[in-house]
């Protein structure tokens, strides 16, 4: 089955609050599993809330990452999207659960695009001419 893409939606549960408060380490470290799971950092934006609480985004060349906190519950929403065959983002997956100190989770893997009737190869990125 051809597909374009990847999704993975992850519960991270029982993190660390400090951690899900903290908005630039968050920042850095989705970054940094962008980049570990072989994406192209484009650009990323995080906010805090009051009182507490972060939402935040990595846009990549192959879609993107995002998180919602919850410290008060110890609990992060997490959406890795990736397209094409050369980024892992289990490999992502792994780092934010480490990062986070998550002692459960759950995950749900959905295949985006998917274009069976496609014949011929699929692309991801436009083909040089």
């Amino acid at each position: 089955m051809q597909a374009l893409g990847k999704h993975i939606l992850v519960e991270f549960y029982g993190c660390n609050p400090e951690k899900l408060k903290d908005t630039k380490m968050l920042q850095t470290e989705f970054e940094n599993a962008a980049d570990m799971s072989g994406a192209t950092v484009v650009d990323s934006t995080f906010h805090t809330f009051s009182p507490y609480g972060v939402s935040g985004v990595v846009v990549i060349a192959e879609s993107h990452l995002t998180i919602h906190t919850w410290p008060e519950y110890g609990y992060a929403a997490v959406d890795l999207f990736t397209c094409g065959d050369t980024v892992d983002p289990w490999k992502a997956f792994s780092y934010l659960k480490s990062v986070l100190e998550s002692n459960n989770t759950s995950t749900i893997e959905m295949k985006r695009g998917q274009l069976n009737d496609f014949e011929g190869q699929l692309r991801h990125k436009p083909a040089c001419a």
